[in-house]
């Protein structure tokens, strides 16, 4: 059976293969499941939580795909391969998708249109991520 992981790395791809690097996995985490809390401070305005879950989702993800032995070239891909690092189905990598969307809309074309629910959303799915990892 091949490896999906390995199948999108190499020359041209969007993953390289890296070996694993506990400190900087445990540094990883650590932001992650900082800005995941802090994004759950309802007197926070409703951008910066956004933006806090986001951060948050994107470096739990990242840390689970660099303890695979893999390095990601862009920042989409952490979400897609979320099914191989660590066994998680399109109901969070949707989220992350439709987040990563949005995100990009406020970052290059001024347009965030975040809600209650989106956030919601967001940090329940950055949550699945979370206990993926440490379970």
């Amino acid at each position: 059976m091949s490896n999906p992981l390995e199948n999108l790395s190499g020359q041209g791809k969007p993953l390289q293969a890296e070996p694993p690097d506990a400190k900087e996995i445990a540094g990883l985490k650590k932001s992650g499941l900082a800005r995941l809390k802090d994004a759950q401070n309802t007197s926070l305005a409703i951008e910066s939580r956004f933006d806090l879950a986001y951060n948050a989702a994107h470096s739990l993800c990242l840390a689970a795909l660099r303890a695979k032995g893999y390095r990601s070239g862009n920042r989409y891909i952490v979400f897609q391969v979320l099914p191989h690092t660590l066994g998680l189905g399109a109901e969070v990598w949707r989220v992350l998708d439709k987040c990563h969307n949005t995100r990009n809309l406020g970052e290059y074309e001024g347009m965030l249109d975040v809600d209650e629910r989106l956030v919601a959303d967001l940090i329940t799915a950055t949550q699945a991520v979370e206990n993926a990892f440490n379970g």
